[in-house]
């Protein structure tokens, strides 16, 4: 009786009160291997705090992180025409966009927004790699030129975020036009004196590298991400001999002087608000602010006003001064 009562009893509870660990708790590295705690990866903006290796990010939490106090306004974008080839592989193209719009819980492949950074009104424009590879159609080509034309009514930057595996095959030709269209969107903002900045983020191929991901005023990387028209693979198939180690990599086009700076993710806000500010010929920004002062508080001294001095007075302190020595 002991037995059942000291072992058996209080092995069957715990198998039955056994909780089962959520699988959100921990994120792996891709690069390193090293679990992480997923708040720990979220407050670093998807960077491994281990080697520093970039995860993907939505453009929704990028956001967040860079404008003031995480608030923006979205841009309202035209929508294009549904499944305009009525194009079918193994899924009905709008069944492939309803599962990605339900996975990511986006409209679409690309998120524009305007906001503040460091006090500086701009437009940002972002891809999600993970609704359908962040591919180019014709709705991304419509949320460029929205962005551009918002931009030049406020007559403020374009910081366009570009992640994408290239053109969108379900919209054939339709998505190779928007090579074009968003080149003019492009040129829109230099006509009108406002800066373009581009950061590439891993990967951006394809037809996107071809049009409006390199046409910034500046250009910026983040570490170790995948840029390129045709990939690795494609070419050393093509060519048949090895290529060079982190070839068409952030930091060997860098060197290679097709981008102007490689820039981690978590300084990136900083980085942006000096390029902007300074592009667009204002002071430097303000780190950071300090309270208003109360009136009671510490710095009620400052607040009063000081009594008016009494001209008579202080005039005839000296010649008092100087009878009383002589007096003496």
């Amino acid at each position: 009786m002991n037995w059942i009562n000291n072992y058996v009893r209080p092995r069957i509870n715990s198998i039955f009160s056994r909780r089962e660990t959520p699988d959100n708790l921990w994120t792996k590295c891709e690069e390193c291997g090293t679990m992480l705690f997923h708040r720990e990866v979220s407050d670093n903006l998807n960077v491994c705090t281990s080697c520093g290796h970039h995860m993907a990010i939505t453009p929704r939490e990028r956001f967040k992180a860079l404008f003031d106090g995480g608030i923006f306004t979205e841009v309202k974008v035209p929508a294009p025409t549904p499944d305009p080839l009525h194009f079918r592989d193994q899924k009905k193209y709008p069944d492939r966009l309803k599962a990605a719009q339900k996975q990511t819980g986006e409209a679409e492949a690309m998120l524009v927004a305007t906001g503040e950074i460091g006090r500086t009104q701009i437009v940002a424009a972002g891809q999600d790699f993970s609704f359908m590879a962040g591919s180019m159609g014709m709705y991304v080509g419509n949320a460029i030129i929205a962005a551009a034309e918002k931009a030049v009514k406020l007559k403020c930057p374009l910081v366009l975020f570009s992640a994408a595996g290239g053109a969108r095959m379900q919209e054939g030709i339709l998505s190779l036009m928007q090579m074009p269209r968003t080149t003019i969107a492009v040129q829109m903002l230099k006509e009108a004196g406002l800066p373009y900045i581009v950061v590439l983020t891993h990967p951006t191929t394809g037809g996107v590298t071809a049009s409006y991901a390199m046409l910034g005023d500046v250009q910026i990387a983040e570490p170790n991400a995948l840029i390129c028209f045709a990939g690795p693979r494609v070419i050393e198939q093509t060519i048949r001999e090895k290529l060079p180690e982190g070839f068409q990599r952030a930091e060997y086009l860098l060197d290679h002087g097709m981008l102007d700076r490689v820039t981690p993710r978590t300084k990136m806000r900083d980085e942006l608000i000096d390029i902007t500010r300074m592009l667009m010929k204002l002071p430097p920004a303000v780190r950071g602010d300090l309270p208003a002062p109360t009136e009671g508080g510490d710095l009620s001294h400052a607040l009063t006003p000081a009594p008016e001095a009494d001209s008579t007075a202080v005039a005839a302190t000296p010649k008092s001064t100087a009878l009383d020595a002589k007096a003496k």
